[in-house]
């Protein structure tokens, strides 16, 4: 069987990347697609693979710029040649579910989340002061376009994969279709916890984005004057090291081996952005760390939050009488942050180490490679029928 995995793009070892390396482990003679590559930017086990890369990978300024090619994104996933594939596997936040099949192909589909730059999520991208306004013009004016192309390559997909209930209820909303729920893998082998002394600090570990809001952390921490080492880097970097504090410590990218060290030694991780699921949540809780997140979108359902941040709204009933896991806040805006610090502050001898590293056990990269191994099997049996 001829098997092709495509992923919009491979410039660092993220969220996606992860599930990726597992489809890559299960199919270790498959071939591999991408818009761009950023050699020794992903894993071992990726680079393995044959990659093959568009036109966008010769592009001026690609490194960093490649953002800005979106408009080109379409034209450049639709130009590979599928047409001897038996499986094709995409991994998709952006553009690789577009991809065109041949005649006999499956094509399943593991979706991050539906195209965020120019649905929900279009003017945290584009609009503001912090967007660049040529950019933000050219984007308004295909936005309409890159939307009809979005849902038009949907049908494209034999079978959705959803990451999270909120990404399910999103591909329904605008493909009009149905997913099934597979949560992304967490490596609780390598978050495990050791003999590291909590310190009194709290961490953010995040690409700097602008729906992440690392901005909004970084604001309540100014006024907190508590301790926060923030771990990332991104297109925000600059402004927001020049606002903030000396209380608050810019740490860049570093390793998973550094990173587990700050997961291990923190108060509590912070996580203030409406994510489609959010795998530092639980490398944190891997550790036994507490969490304080914003109660929306995938976090609802990695953290179970104590009883007094609890809101029936959340449809998440189940976690009620649960052994606590975090705190929530439910405003986008540093006073909620701030409030829920401050309520971390007066329950945070209810919170267990043991109790939230099995929590996140759950969601081990055995158990999702079980499930995606079995969901990939039974679908393929089903389409030689």
């Amino acid at each position: 069987m001829k098997i092709a995995i495509v992923h919009d793009w491979l410039t660092g070892m993220r969220g996606g990347e992860k599930c990726l390396e597992v489809f890559c482990r299960l199919y270790p003679d498959a071939d591999l697609f991408t818009l761009l590559y950023l050699p020794n930017k992903v894993s071992s086990v990726i680079e393995s693979h044959p990659i093959h890369t568009s036109f966008i990978q010769s592009l001026p300024l690609v490194e960093t710029k490649y953002r800005y090619y979106l408009p080109l994104m379409p034209f450049a996933i639709e130009g590979f040649d599928f047409s001897e594939y038996d499986l094709i596997l995409s991994s998709s936040h952006c553009v690789a579910k577009g991809v065109k099949p041949g005649p006999n192909s499956l094509h399943i589909c593991y979706c991050h989340t539906p195209m965020r730059y120019i649905w929900d999520q279009f003017d945290q991208y584009f609009g503001g002061e912090s967007a660049a306004r040529i950019p933000a013009i050219v984007m308004r004016i295909l936005r309409p376009w890159l939307q009809r192309w979005d849902v038009r390559t949907s049908r494209r997909v034999n079978q959705f994969i959803a990451n999270s209930r909120h990404v399910q209820a999103r591909i329904r909303k605008y493909y009009d279709r149905e997913a099934t729920v597979i949560h992304p893998p967490v490596d609780t082998g390598m978050f495990a916890p050791g003999s590291d002394e909590t310190e009194d600090y709290f961490l953010i570990v995040s690409a700097f984005a602008p729906y992440k809001r690392v901005d909004l952390a970084v604001e309540a921490f100014n006024k907190l004057g508590y301790p926060f080492i923030i771990i990332g880097d991104g297109q925000e970097a600059d402004p927001l090291r020049k606002v903030a504090g000396s209380n608050i410590r810019f740490e860049g990218w570093l390793d998973n081996t550094a990173i587990r060290s700050h997961y291990a030694r923190c108060r509590a991780f912070v996580f203030c952005g409406e994510e489609d699921f959010g795998i530092t949540l639980l490398e944190a809780q891997a550790m036994g760390r507490p969490v304080i997140a914003l109660g929306r979108g995938g976090a609802l359902e990695t953290v179970i939050p104590d009883r007094q941040t609890w809101r029936p709204e959340t449809g998440i009933a189940e976690h009620k009488t649960s052994q606590p896991t975090g705190v929530f806040f439910y405003e986008q805006t540093p006073t909620a942050l701030m409030r829920a610090v401050q309520h971390f502050e007066s329950v945070e001898s209810q919170f267990h180490p043991e109790a939230i590293r099995q929590h996140a056990v759950r969601f081990d990269v055995a158990v999702y490679t079980d499930r995606i191994r079995n969901f990939i099997e039974q679908r393929l049996e089903e389409h030689r029928c």
